[in-house]
C-alpha cells in the first residue's frame, strides 16, 4: 500500500476513535453522578475532541483534496468511519461507562506514548500535546475503576459485569492490517502486538488493585478497520451529522 494512503487511513482512525469517544461522554452533560465529576468528564470529552481536530486536519492535509476537518468529522457515511468499537459503545450506567473508558484510556496512552516518537513529525508534535491529557484521562477512569471496584458490595459487583460486557470489544483495539504495516515499517506508528501484552499487564495490576476479576479473552468483535460498527453508530452519526446536514457550512 502506498504510504500517504496508509497515513490517511491511520490518521482516520486515530481522529474516529476521539471523535465518537468524545461524542460518547458528551451526552453525560448534565447527567454525572456529582457535580465535580459532570464538569470532569466533559472535559475529557473536549479534549478528545481537540485531539480529534488536530488529527482530522492533518489527515485532510495529507489526503490533497481539499477537505478539512469539518467535512472529515460530519461529511462521511457509516462505512467510512473507522473507529474502534468500544468507542461507540452506549454509556450505560456510570459503571459501564467507566469501565469503557479505563480500557480505552490504557491502550490510548501506550499507544500515543510511542506516538510521539513518530518519524513524522506532524504525528509527533500531535501526540506530544495530547499525551499530557491522555495520562490525566487514565488516571480519572483509573481512580474510578478502584473506587467502584472496592467500593460497596452493589458497586462492585455491577461495575465487574460492566468489565465482562465490554470486555469482547477489545480485541479489536488491536486488530492490525495493511494500513498498520505501512505506517510501523515508516517508523510512523508502534506494532499493536507488542503493545497488547503491556496493555494487559497494565489492566490486570489495576483490576486486581479494584479486587475485580479480568475478563477471559474470549470471541472478540471486530472489523472496524473495514468500516463495520455495532447497531448503534447509525444513531451517533444522525446526532453527529444533524447540523451539518441541515445547515450546511457549520464550522466547529
Amino acid at each position: 500500500m502506498e504510504q500517504k494512503q496508509a497515513l490517511f487511513n491511520y490518521l482516520l482512525r486515530l481522529g474516529d476513535n476521539a471523535a465518537i469517544l468524545g461524542h460518547r461522554l458528551s451526552e453525560w452533560c448534565g447527567h454525572g453522578p456529582e457535580l465535580e465529576e459532570d464538569i470532569a468528564i466533559i472535559n475529557t470529552a473536549l479534549d478528545l475532541l481537540g485531539h480529534a481536530r488536530s488529527l482530522y486536519t492533518y489527515a485532510g492535509e495529507v489526503e490533497g483534496k481539499g477537505r478539512d476537518e469539518d467535512d472529515i468529522a460530519y461529511l462521511r457515511i457509516e462505512r467510512e468511519y473507522r473507529n474502534a468499537l468500544i468507542c461507540e459503545l452506549p454509556n450505560g450506567h456510570y459503571g459501564d461507562t467507566i469501565a469503557r473508558q479505563f480500557l480505552f484510556d490504557q491502550f490510548n496512552y501506550l499507544l500515543f506514548s510511542e506516538l510521539v516518537n513518530s518519524t513524522d513529525e506532524t504525528v509527533a508534535a500531535i501526540a506530544a500535546k495530547a499525551i499530557k491529557e491522555i495520562r490525566y484521562h487514565l488516571r480519572r477512569s483509573t481512580e474510578w475503576t478502584l473506587r467502584l471496584g472496592d467500593g460497596t458490595e452493589e458497586s462492585h459487583n455491577r461495575v465487574q459485569q460492566s468489565f465482562h460486557d465490554v470486555w469482547m470489544y477489545t480485541g479489536d483495539l488491536f486488530v492490525q492490517d495493511e494500513s498498520d504495516k505501512a505506517v510501523i515499517e515508516a517508523g510512523i506508528g508502534p506494532d499493536l502486538t507488542l503493545l497488547y501484552p503491556v496493555w494487559q499487564d497494565k489492566v490486570k495490576e489495576v483490576l486486581k488493585e479494584a479486587t475485580l476479576e479480568m475478563p477471559e479473552n474470549g470471541w472478540m468483535q471486530s472489523g472496524s478497520k473495514q468500516g463495520r460498527h455495532t447497531e448503534h453508530f447509525g444513531y451517533i452519526l444522525s446526532e453527529l451529522q444533524y447540523m451539518q446536514r441541515a445547515y450546511p457550512g457549520c464550522e466547529w
